[in-house]
């Protein structure tokens, strides 16, 4: 299978603080990806470079073959690459619907906030509420819904089940799964074992800004003991 996006030597950081060191990874069509590590390894800056939200110091960013590198991030949603954010940032002031309807771009056969309804139900029976009135899990159900509204060829979530009740955990992991079995790519950071065996098919381990370790599902599954050592669990 082909890679949809590729990330070579990637550099980046903060003013005088580097925190990227040549990270290389790639997301593969029509699989689950998943990018794990400490806190502070350099997971959530991948994805600002990714996203077009911080410039690379160096290294390239390519989607289905297009230096996207630096592109501002309206130019990566047009690419077809949607996040669900750490943190959810929904739009507060806004209803569900509007929030949904604030990203939509419509394609044929492609969602639809009726869609987006059936696959989360509490949604449908909150929509005319504010963002701010919404439980962290129904945020986090709406930030995913607002991600699927752009109808993208990537979905990344970044955290998207920390913090959140049991229950809402195991609706959103069904609901990846699913979309894993419509074919969608899907790019995730999270730290649940468990869960991400289910449904991950490859696994990139970040470390001090650098890729320490990289392999297939079953690859994991063999390695996972030594895996934990850079993840401290």
């Amino acid at each position: 299978m082909s890679a949809l996006v590729t990330i070579k030597d990637l550099r980046a950081g903060y003013g005088n603080t580097t925190v990227l060191f040549g990270v290389g990874m790639d997301v593969t069509k029509g699989q689950v990806t998943t990018l794990m590590g400490r806190n502070g390894m350099g997971k959530t800056t991948t994805i600002r470079c990714l996203m077009g939200l911080l410039a690379p110091s160096a290294g390239r960013i390519e989607i289905d073959g297009t230096d996207i590198t630096a592109a501002p991030p309206y130019k990566v949603a047009q690419a077809g690459v949607g996040l669900v954010p750490e943190g959810r940032r929904i739009f507060p002031s806004l209803t569900v619907s509007e929030n949904l309807r604030a990203t939509a771009r419509p394609e044929a056969d492609g969602w639809t906030e009726a869609r987006i309804y059936d696959a989360f139900p509490r949604l449908a029976e909150r929509k005319g509420t504010y963002g701010f009135q919404l439980s962290g899990g129904e945020q986090q159900m709406l930030a995913i819904g607002r991600a699927l509204m752009t109808n993208p060829r990537l979905l990344i979530l970044d955290e998207a089940t920390e913090g959140l009740a049991p229950l809402i955990r195991e609706e959103i992991w069904g609901m990846l799964a699913r979309l894993k079995e419509d074919g969608l790519s899907i790019l995730l950071i999270d730290k649940n074992l468990d869960e991400l065996a289910r449904i991950s098919d490859r696994y990139f381990v970040i470390e001090k800004g650098e890729i320490v370790w990289k392999g297939c599902a079953a690859e994991f599954s063999a390695q996972q003991a030594h895996v934990e050592q850079f993840l401290h669990l």
